[in-house]
């Protein structure tokens, strides 16, 4: 099983957000998300590199004058909140893989494709999760 969120965002920056059901394995449909406080806190950390990263790629396009009509990110994590939940006292590290795949709409060339995928990379929520940040609780 697995959590994944799938985030389509306009040049106007209206946003959608689409999810799967992380407790049906049978299923890999997507619905759409009426309210983000559905999501399971792993469907949340998807939404926001999805949504971080369409943010970053829409405002360089629209900044850089690249005909780019609309983003969708999809993005995956093979873990599942509510199995963690269970053994949440014993498990202490999670070294995962979140996967992204990133679809552009738009009269694109090859070049401005090439460089909106290296944009995407420069989302701050991704950046953080690659290189980690510490949390100090009080």
């Amino acid at each position: 099983m697995s959590e994944r969120v799938v985030v389509y965002q306009d040049k106007s920056f209206r946003t959608d957000f689409r999810a799967s059901d992380p407790n049906n394995e049978e299923s890999n449909e997507v619905e759409t998300v009426m309210h983000l406080h559905n999501l399971t806190p792993y469907g949340m950390l998807l939404a926001s590199v999805g949504s971080c990263t369409a943010i970053v790629v829409n405002s360089y396009a629209k900044h850089h004058d690249i005909p780019l009509k609309g983003i969708t990110v999809d993005a995956s994590y093979d873990r599942v909140f509510a199995d963690d939940c269970e053994d949440c006292d014993e498990n202490t590290q999670y070294e995962e893989i979140i996967r992204e795949k990133i679809d552009f709409e738009g009269d694109l060339d090859e070049k401005q494709h090439q460089r909106l995928h290296q944009v995407a990379k420069a989302c701050s929520v991704r950046r953080l999760l690659e290189t980690g940040i510490r949390i100090e609780s009080s």
